[in-house]
């Protein structure tokens, strides 16, 4: 539901804006927070489990988190490809399904009386929307996650929406982007927070369900002695999980559209990878030839009787900190 969408492609990924270590401390994000005062001294790390969208099909996570005094609860998703806070407000008649915010009800509610109109396409499900839109207006309240403390956060309540997001199970999105002023990661990290993110997105068989977030700190349990390579943001990257990219490799091999330099985003907020043609198709020729162009929007299909035969490892190689490439 991100305003830019962007591929995630890792089961397990690490995301830091400085390269400090963390002790654990876990924090259910199910538990409601008790109080809701701002705090300028160190936040503990928190793990926080994620819901799997879609029935247990892997291609979308979400948890709860609360907005205003005192707190309403929502589902969002948790994502990395966007730079806001929107959910929906109660006066939205269009919002079918979901909760709405009522701003009436919150003490440190602030609207700034500004009402914009947006059109974009969205990466939530296996097909791709590419003409939903959204009328909201800009406001400020707090907004907390697992029990941390309240923080004031600068977000969007949606007054209006298009029928695509009326099937989601999800009411809006809280944007997690990298050094983007005003997102809910960087207001955590202003308040304390250590600057570190981490995604355990579960497979859809045996674990499903599983999946979590962590906040502020790295879940040991989930690396299980195994080294972490840290991979620098690229340098040019405005306000998202930009790395770069110098090789694919599908079980093992590689060729000269694959072995190239290329920017990739990570972005939880959408089901799909998402590639130029050249690269999704020297890639799908690599794993199969069965794979083809399937409906629109640049989708690729095989059979269905034919998926479980498929077997591929695809490799994405990175220069870590000391320029040392490295697999993943």
């Amino acid at each position: 539901m991100a305003l830019s969408m962007f591929p995630l492609a890792l089961l397990a990924t690490v995301v830091q804006s400085s390269l400090a270590p963390l002790s654990p401390v876990k924090i259910n994000l199910f538990s409601h927070p008790k109080s809701n005062q701002l705090v300028g001294r160190d936040l503990p790390k928190t793990i926080i489990p994620l819901k799997n969208y879609f029935n247990g099909t892997d291609l979308q996570w979400h948890g709860e988190v609360q907005i205003g005094t005192p707190p309403q609860n929502f589902s969002v998703v948790f994502d990395t490809g966007s730079l806001d806070a929107v959910v929906p407000d109660l006066s939205c008649l269009s919002c079918r399904g979901h909760r709405k915010f009522d701003r009436k009800l919150s003490s440190t509610f602030e609207d700034y009386d500004e009402a914009f109109y947006a059109q974009f396409a969205t990466g939530v499900g296996v097909d791709p929307s590419i003409s939903e839109w959204l009328v909201y207006s800009a406001v400020r309240d707090v907004a907390s996650v697992a029990g941390l403390p309240a923080v004031p956060l600068d977000m969007y309540l949606i007054t209006d929406e298009s029928a695509g997001f009326w099937a989601a199970p999800f009411d809006g999105i809280f944007g997690m982007g990298y050094k983007a002023e005003g997102s809910f990661f960087q207001t955590l990290v202003k308040y304390g927070l250590e600057p570190i993110m981490g995604f355990w997105l579960t497979p859809a068989s045996g674990s499903a369900g599983n999946a979590e977030m962590t906040l502020g700190g790295i879940d040991e349990s989930k690396i299980q002695g195994k080294k972490i390579d840290y991979i620098p943001i690229y340098r040019g990257a405005y306000a998202f999980w930009q790395l770069e990219s110098v090789q694919f490799a599908v079980n093992g091999k590689t060729n000269k559209a694959l072995k190239k330099t290329r920017q990739i985003y990570f972005d939880s907020g959408t089901a799909n990878l998402q590639f130029p043609k050249e690269t999704t198709e020297a890639l799908y020729a690599m794993i199969s030839p069965k794979i083809k162009p399937f409906g629109e929007h640049g989708a690729y299909g095989l059979p269905c009787s034919e998926v479980s035969s498929i077997r591929a490892r695809i490799d994405l190689t990175f220069n870590d900190q000391n320029g040392k490439a490295s697999a993943h």
